[in-house]
């Protein structure tokens, strides 16, 4: 007897139905045919697709195991095909029967295909939803901390939502992102909802930047959310600085008039700057005259600031600039008076110098030159800052004072008459020395022989204080005398130098 049974006549019909039978991926081709070590090569490889592709995930299954399951299947179709040719069926004997057979089970591998991608794309869907809850979650994160630290996780989940709006725009998830991107915005803003205007302002500018990178057709209305927004935060900023006095707050103002000229914002800041001037200016009369002053100056300098950035306010930032300039110099006459009552006559002198300089025309401005000798005599003798120096001019009582000393000198005075003259230097004078003041019968401009410089005054009885100093040396003690006046009597002053260990005292 032969080893095996002779090879049937070859039958195309017989070879299709094993090679439809066998791209089932089941083997069931060589089960008809008994080819068992083929069959469980083709059980083996489906086994092994089916856990690399089970549990479906998003990431589907790996490109080259569906290569090489899909090149194994054709290898494993031609292969049976061949056997198929020659080889007698088992079961079913009938050929057409075979490979209607085949056909039918070739909806099991085609249905499987259709319900994996189903699952795929379900698995794709759930990764796109924990990718916009983890997002939510950063956002909400974000929104307990401050802007400048939160930022960057604002930008991750912005970089999300942009994904999941551009790369899958069929999503479920990116159906979410436009309520999602109203929540991102109010999120970030949050600082405004608290009428909290000056943290609000960062937020917002970053908000403006968002259309750059997300499709307009998520945002909607949220466009162009924060423009207003903006502009009141950068005004209600600045106006509390301008309002409180401290702070710098012509960035807020300069940048509101850049960025939203025709704002109704925009159109309050000068009235803004008007009223502040206007509450500084009125503050000069008050408890502090020499703070109202600084603010006043202060506001010139940053009006004029703002003024130069800007077009169409320029001209009414100028006029309420000069005004306040103008009642800053005015408004010196008072801090400086201020000074002196409280006894801070250097800075009175000071004060005063810089009015009269300042005003020329002013009402006061005379008296100001007055208080400005009294405060530089009372820096010598603070009995004489006492009281205020006043208009007062003339008397009945002739003081003479003379120069014996070889400088230029200044004499000072003040009391119920306040005033000051120069006195030409002595040529033929020299400076003492301290010894020879001590010595018994000294007696400066006692002299008959030399011709002093003197000038004669007319002044009322009372207490005078005189203050006499070289005209161009700062660094020499100036003199001082308290001289008590009454009627009846001629006064003489007289100037003089001492020097001692290098210095010089008058």
């Amino acid at each position: 007897m032969p080893s095996s049974p002779p090879p049937a006549p070859p039958d195309a019909l017989r070879a299709a139905a094993v090679a439809l039978l066998n791209l089932t991926g089941l083997g069931l081709g060589y089960l008809l045919v008994r080819r068992w070590i083929p069959l469980a090569a083709c059980l083996a490889a489906t086994a092994v697709l089916l856990l690399v592709a089970l549990p479906a995930d998003a990431d589907g299954v790996p490109g080259s195991a569906l290569v090489v399951y899909s090149v194994f299947l054709l290898l494993a179709a031609l292969h049976g095909a061949s056997v198929g040719l020659r080889t007698r069926l088992v079961w079913p004997g009938q050929r057409p029967v075979a490979l209607a057979l085949g056909v039918v089970l070739l909806a099991v591998p085609v249905g499987g295909a259709l319900w994996y991608d189903s699952a795929h794309k379900e698995a794709v869907e759930r990764a796109l939803l924990d990718r916009l809850a983890a997002a939510d979650e950063r956002v909400d994160a974000a929104g307990r901390k401050d802007f400048a630290t939160a930022k960057s996780a604002y930008q991750d989940a912005l970089a999300v939502y942009r994904d999941l709006a551009v790369h899958h725009s069929g999503s479920r998830a990116a159906g979410q992102v436009p309520d999602r991107m109203r929540t991102y915005y109010t999120t970030v803003a949050a600082a405004y909802g608290h009428k909290d205007y000056c943290t609000a302002v960062e937020p917002l500018k970053y908000l403006r930047t968002v259309p750059n990178s997300m499709p307009r057709d998520q945002l909607g209305t949220l466009t162009h959310w924060p423009d207003d927004r903006l502009a009141t935060s950068l005004y209600q900023c600045g106006a509390g600085g301008l309002a409180d006095g401290e702070g710098d707050w012509v960035p807020q103002f300069g940048e509101l008039l850049d960025t939203f000229p025709d704002s109704g914002q925009a159109a309050k800041v000068v009235p803004a700057v008007d009223a502040a001037e206007k509450k500084a200016a009125k503050a000069v009369s008050g408890k502090d005259p020499c703070g109202a002053v600084k603010q006043l100056e202060a506001l010139n300098t940053q009006i004029l600031q703002l003024s130069n950035g800007t077009s169409a306010e320029a001209d009414g930032l100028v006029k309420v600039a000069g005004r306040a300039d103008r009642s800053g110099d005015a408004g010196k006459y008072t801090c400086g008076v201020k000074q002196y009552e409280d006894g801070d006559y250097a800075q009175a002198q000071a004060t005063m110098q810089q009015f009269v300089t300042d005003s020329p025309h002013d009402r006061n401005r005379d008296r100001a030159r007055k208080i400005s000798i009294g405060a530089e005599v009372a820096q010598t003798l603070p009995a004489a800052g006492k009281k205020l120096p006043t208009m007062a001019s003339g008397g009945g009582i002739s003081v003479t004072v003379r120069n014996d000393s070889p400088d230029e000198i200044t004499v000072l005075y003040t009391g119920p008459v306040t005033g000051s003259f120069t006195l030409g230097a002595c040529g033929s004078c020299e400076a003492y020395s301290f010894a020879s003041s001590l010595l018994p019968g000294w007696e400066p401009c006692g002299d008959s022989g030399k011709n002093y410089p003197q000038r004669t005054i007319s002044l009322p009885p009372g207490t005078t204080y005189f203050v006499h100093k070289p005209k161009n040396d700062s660094t020499a003690s100036p003199g001082s005398d308290t001289a008590k006046l009454r009627y009846g009597y001629i006064y003489t002053e007289c100037a003089y130098t001492t020097q001692s260990l290098g210095s010089s005292s008058y």
